[in-house]
């Protein structure tokens, strides 16, 4: 993790080594956190170090039937959860600039294509999200009222936009990217998340790249922009038992 800005590390850290530690092997942890709110009552973080934490709400901690010390695993703690009824989400990547990649990020010199969008552009933005399937547009979650918001264009037409918001009261912005069909594969995308980063540290935050494990086309994006993965994490699903 020495590759991340200490903000990210620490953020992390601050939700999954909070509390009572059940188990710790150096690879695998069990935290039990009285802090987590009711929709993060559950969760699991894996790194690219190779380690694995899950953090448990008391309430939820106290209807498993987990086994003691060593015993407690990753494989025996899933399954204790869904015996409980407790399910999670499919698992998010986790996606951030490395320290070594933002001097060069910073130094770039904005693309002639590429702009900040404003409430003046809703005409713009209302074309463009017309332009793409409602699944792409509920994946991507990108609204022109988000803090900040940037495009790209092509032929006068709105090709990729992002956007993106403080996440969870952190230094962090989380950011949602959406092309058009037609002009995917020419660096749109790249170009409008590469912006809307340098925006975001010069507001002094972190910008977080998310998708899910399968999506194959968003994780190659992340690459071609820069970020470097940190790890997957999953929550609690709203549906799972109380």
């Amino acid at each position: 993790m020495d590759s991340f800005s200490p903000t990210i590390v620490d953020f992390w850290r601050g939700s999954f080594a909070t509390g009572e530690v059940l188990v710790d092997n150096g690879s695998f942890a069990v935290v039990v956190n009285p802090q987590l709110s009711e929709d993060r009552r559950a969760m699991v973080l894996a790194t690219t170090d190779g380690r694995t934490t899950a953090v448990l709400a008391p309430s939820v901690a106290a209807r498993l039937d987990l086994p003691a010390g060593p015993e407690l695993s990753e494989p025996a703690l899933r399954q204790a959860l869904e015996d409980a009824g407790i399910t999670l989400h499919d698992a998010d990547c986790l996606f951030y600039y490395p320290e070594s990649a933002k001097t060069t990020l910073l130094a770039e010199e904005p693309a002639a294509h590429v702009r900040r969008l404003a409430e003046d552009d809703g005409a713009v933005f209302a074309e463009f999200e017309s332009s793409a399937p409602e699944q792409d547009r509920d994946d991507a979650y990108v609204e022109l009222d988000h803090w900040a918001v940037f495009g790209s264009f092509a032929d006068g037409r709105l090709a990729s936009a992002t956007s993106m918001y403080p996440w969870d009261d952190a230094p962090l912005a989380d950011l949602g990217v959406l092309t058009v069909e037609e002009f995917r594969g020419k660096g749109h995308a790249r170009a409008v998340v590469r912006a809307i980063s340098r925006y975001a540290y010069s507001q002094g935050y972190e910008p977080q790249y998310r998708c899910q494990l399968d999506n194959h086309a968003s994780r190659a994006l992340a690459a071609a922009a820069g970020l470097e993965q940190f790890g997957t994490w999953q929550v609690v699903s709203p549906d799972s038992a109380q």
